[in-house]
């Protein structure tokens, strides 16, 4: 990771409220949209509660019967609308909560997604992680529960974790808000553009299959040129994903 002038990111913010407010959320005098993802059982609803005190209320999704959380915090005179996604073990699309979660990270384009893991469970946690890589380059990887990590014995070198995944990565207990602060900073650093992340890819793909993702991707790209996880959809398209697939047809993103 490197870093790069304050204004790096001035434009990136207005383009993903735009996409925000198709998904029905309200970004009144918002300057950048946060989103929470993670299993469930890492802590998630805590680190939301941390980060957002009492400012926050819940509702549905649009058209779904799925919860939404929504909260904010003000750090250095800007605004974070943070939003707590569904807790999925996946962004396969297997079901509601899945289908919601990803949606928003794919097509919402939040400024920062924060991954929440159980450090004392972290390998378990790393499928959903490397996912959410795949599909947007600004995530903190909040590494939850450390207290119960420590009870147990089990020590992370937070330092090669955050070189391996290419994002920042943040050691939290949440329930007694230790780290919320350094988490909230690196939350500002990364939206501001002051932190650039280089995350994980997959790699070694073989040559047919890459020759196939990169000819969809470009057409997809053509086709709509807002998207900026083409690459990705191709992925799904091939994998014969069929609600990546409506999307596409009917240019719904939402």
């Amino acid at each position: 990771m490197k870093t790069t002038p304050k204004s790096a990111c001035e434009t990136c913010a207005h383009h993903s409220l735009d996409a925000v407010k198709k998904l029905g959320v309200d970004i009144t005098n918002v300057d950048f949209v946060i989103a929470l993802a993670g299993n469930p059982n890492t802590g998630k609803s805590t680190v939301f509660n941390a980060l957002t005190g009492l400012r926050q209320h819940t509702g549905n999704w649009p058209g779904k019967t799925v919860t939404r959380a929504e909260g904010a915090f003000e750090y250095n005179q800007k605004k974070f609308k943070l939003i707590d996604l569904p807790g999925t073990y996946s962004l396969m699309s297997r079901s509601e909560d899945e289908e919601v979660a990803r949606n928003f990270i794919l097509f919402g384009k939040p400024n920062v997604t924060i991954i929440v893991v159980d450090a004392s469970r972290l390998e378990r946690n790393l499928n959903l992680t490397l996912q959410i890589l795949e599909i947007t380059n600004n995530a903190v990887l909040c590494l939850n529960l450390m207290d119960e990590a420590q009870k147990n014995n089990i020590q992370i070198d937070t330092r090669s974790l955050s070189k391996e995944l290419g994002i920042p990565v943040v050691a939290t207990s949440a329930r007694s808000k230790e780290g919320i602060p350094e988490l909230i900073a690196t939350i500002s650093d990364v939206a501001l553009g002051k932190i650039i992340c280089k995350p994980h890819k997959i790699k070694n793909i073989p040559p047919q299959l890459e020759e196939a993702i990169k000819k969809l991707s470009t057409a997809i790209q053509n086709q709509y040129p807002t998207v900026s996880n083409s690459r990705w959809l191709a992925f799904r398209v091939l994998e014969g994903d069929v609600h990546i697939i409506e999307a596409l047809k009917t240019g719904n993103f939402s």
